[in-house]
C-alpha cells in the first residue's frame, strides 16, 4: 500500500498550518516555501481541503489559510480520504476500479485484504493533527 504525492503533501501542509497558526491566517506560500511544495500544487490541495469544510481562506492583507476545526479535532484518516482515493491493499477492493475479478466471490485473500483495509483506516483515524504537530515540536527540539 502506497500513499500518494497527495495525501503526503496534505498531511505536511495541514501540521505546517496548525503549527505556524498564532491567531493569524498562514499564507500559502509560506506553508510552500517552508515545506518545499509547489504553490500552485499546493492551491489545488487546499481546494480540497476547504470545500472539505477542513480549512477556511481569509481574503485581503493579512489573509491565507487557518484550521476549520481544533487540530485535536482532525484526524489522520480525515485528511487523507480529502485528498486522496480509497487506501485499498489490492485493486479488486476499489469501487471505481475497471478491473473486475472473475475469483472476487470465491477469493480466499479477499477477506484478509478487507481487514487490511479496515484497519488502516481505524489507525490513521486514531491519530489527530494535534499528535503530528506535538511530534513536529518534538523533532524540531531535538536538532
Amino acid at each position: 500500500m502506497r500513499f500518494t504525492t497527495r495525501a503526503r503533501y496534505a498531511l505536511r501542509a495541514m501540521i505546517d498550518l496548525a503549527t505556524h497558526y498564532d491567531q493569524h491566517p498562514v499564507p500559502r506560500r509560506d506553508i510552500a516555501r517552508r515545506q518545499d511544495i509547489s504553490p500552485h500544487y499546493l492551491e489545488q490541495l487546499f481546494l480540497k481541503l476547504r470545500d472539505a469544510g477542513l480549512i477556511q481562506a481569509v481574503r485581503g492583507p493579512g489573509g491565507g489559510y487557518i484550521l476549520s476545526a481544533s487540530a485535536e479535532d482532525l484526524t489522520v484518516g480525515t485528511i487523507i480520504r480529502v485528498v486522496d482515493e480509497v487506501l485499498a491493499p489490492v485493486p479488486c477492493l476499489r469501487t471505481e476500479s475497471s478491473l473486475k475479478c472473475d475469483r472476487a466471490p470465491t477469493c480466499v485473500t479477499r477477506p484478509l485484504w478487507r481487514e487490511l483495509e479496515k484497519r488502516t483506516y481505524e489507525f490513521l483515524d486514531s491519530i489527530t493533527l494535534q499528535d503530528l504537530c506535538d511530534d513536529a515540536c518534538e523533532l524540531a527540539g531535538s536538532d
